[in-house]
């Protein structure tokens, strides 16, 4: 397997509060990661430091082979940040616009192409959206925007798909279905970075876990994270932590 991201002893901060504190960890091809932490911990900082949407204050962080800041292939990230789905409210375009919106980056000037229009239909048909093509996005319920979203990233033919609490505020049908999407898509290949909040459902799927809290108190399998104290310590023993189990 060849590593997609790799983040080395990086520390960032905002201004003199400290959000990411000598942190290491590497994401393979066809990984499912999982980031777990509390409120404030950095997780959706150290999220972007791996997309390359910040800058490491020290460390280095690689984005296929490249310093993840400097990348310029954004076509090959696909990117569902914190509420995304409430942001659809003011997107006053259809299902398929948005789709196609994941093409822009390969078409660069040129005009889109019927092979453009095909991924798309394909990316929506994945997903399960197709039937919602032309009905407006502000229409849709939570789960089916985020769907959107998704097919969005698969037209543009992403290698990654990073993923930032993608479920709040939706009903846990529609969550369970999500999640469904999101393992069919890493058995495809798919390399997924995703935070979320809910233990149960973090270990219930992802392979890999890093959990943190500043510090970055476990990264590995999702036994071992199970097995090991990090969920306490980040959390801090006196939190009372309650984990889900939607079996």
């Amino acid at each position: 397997m060849s590593r997609v991201i790799d983040v080395e002893d990086v520390t960032f901060g905002y201004g003199e509060t400290l959000a990411v504190d000598d942190v290491s960890l590497s994401v393979e091809a066809g990984e499912f990661l999982g980031l777990i932490g509390p409120n404030g911990s950095g997780k959706t900082t150290l999220l972007h430091l791996m997309l390359g949407l910040h800058e490491p204050d020290a460390g280095r962080v690689s984005l296929f082979g490249e310093p993840a800041h400097e990348f310029d292939e954004g076509e090959r990230i696909g990117y569902v940040g914190q509420r995304a789905s409430d942001r659809g409210d003011a997107m006053p375009v259809t299902v398929r616009e948005t789709v196609l919106m994941g093409r822009f980056a390969r078409a660069g000037r040129s005009r889109l192409t019927d092979e453009d229009r095909a991924i798309a239909t394909e990316a929506m048909r994945t997903v399960e959206i197709e039937p919602l093509a032309n009905r407006r996005v502000s229409a849709l319920s939570g789960g089916q925007r985020q769907r959107a979203f998704i097919a969005r990233a698969l037209a543009s033919e992403a290698d990654v798909l990073a993923l930032d609490e993608p479920t709040v505020g939706i009903d846990a049908d529609s969550r369970d279905r999500f999640y469904d999407l999101l393992d069919e898509l890493n058995r495809n290949g798919m390399t997924i970075v995703l935070i979320e909040h809910d233990i149960g459902v973090l270990t219930k799927h992802v392979d890999t876990v890093a959990c943190i809290n500043v510090d970055l108190y476990h990264h590995g399998d999702t036994v071992s994270f199970l097995e090991s104290d990090a969920l306490a310590d980040a959390y801090g023993r006196e939190s009372g932590i309650i984990e889900h189990d939607h079996q």
